[in-house]
């Protein structure tokens, strides 16, 4: 198999199936209409919820991971809750467990920072985040940690962050952040998904080939790994808001060994030592990746 036809394979391994989507979005929308029915009375529709993460942005891998989903909340519930004398953010997060609990009495559902996580027996979770439009752009959502806050998030702005650049590069983005979503899972990398997100979209606006077909993705991922390592302990601004992501640096030596397999496997591809560079690439993107 060439480079291509490798990789080819490799993305359609780890592509979601349209039944992973369908019943993402099966419980989704039976979690939304369960909280819309509490907090209205009138008619259910999927303006109620916004489905974001990975999911909404489109980089969502095999094995299925967590869906998200936004619930807006009424205007007139943000007073009430702005009222408590103490995390009234943890509150609102009490309340929305509780009425998911009615739903589903057999299932683990908990508090997690912002959200509250439902964890079928099917093997995926759904996190809720219930927020209120911001004036201004964006939403207003919970932080329930020291003390609780309401914090500023933007999810249409990070989608179209990554929905433009996908466009741009005709489709290299999604392809790109999904690979190292792969890579994160196999090798256990300390690394949060948004700065995947935020560096596969950096890299690719300097990066020559960027719109360049599968052929390339060996180079593609070698120099975005050879990017990634120069960028431990840098910092990005999330889309649509002033908050910083810091990167960080404690995922810096899985990044290191992964850009040193993806360097030596680039060298067997050229050699046309296609079985070397199969395995230098299972190394770092384990067993969905074929040869």
């Amino acid at each position: 198999m060439s480079t291509a036809s490798r990789f080819d394979s490799f993305l359609k391994n780890i592509n979601v199936t349209n039944d992973h989507r369908a019943a993402a979005l099966t419980s989704v929308n039976a979690i939304a209409r369960k909280l819309q029915g509490h907090y209205s009375n009138a008619p259910y529709t999927d303006a109620w919820r916004m489905v974001i993460g990975s999911y909404g942005k489109g980089t969502a891998v095999r094995p299925p991971r967590d869906v998200d989903v936004l619930f807006f909340m009424p205007v007139h519930e943000y007073d009430r809750y702005t009222k408590y004398t103490y995390n009234g953010q943890s509150a609102l997060l009490q309340d929305v467990r509780r009425l998911l609990l009615q739903r589903y009495p057999r299932t683990e559902i908990g508090g997690d920072g912002q959200v509250v996580v439902v964890d079928f027996s099917t093997g995926h979770k759904v996190e809720v985040l219930p927020g209120w439009h911001r004036r201004g752009g964006g939403m207003i959502v919970p932080n329930t940690h020291d003390g609780g806050s309401w914090q500023h998030v933007d999810h249409n702005a990070e989608i179209a962050f990554v929905q433009d650049s996908d466009a741009k590069t005709n489709g290299n983005t999604r392809n790109l952040i999904q690979m190292m979503k792969v890579w994160q899972t196999h090798c256990s990398v300390p690394i949060k998904s948004l700065v995947l997100e935020l560096r596969g979209v950096e890299f690719l606006k300097g990066w020559e080939h960027a719109q360049s077909s599968t052929t390339y993705y060996d180079w593609m991922v070698r120099d975005f790994f050879a990017e990634l390592i120069k960028k431990a302990n840098s910092w990005h601004t999330i889309p649509g808001t002033s908050e910083k992501k810091q990167y960080g640096d404690a995922w810096l030596s899985k990044a290191q060994s992964a850009h040193g397999r993806a360097v030596k496997a680039c060298e067997y591809e050229l050699a046309d030592k296609q079985l070397s560079a199969a395995m230098e690439w299972r190394k770092i993107f384990g067993g969905q990746y074929e040869f």
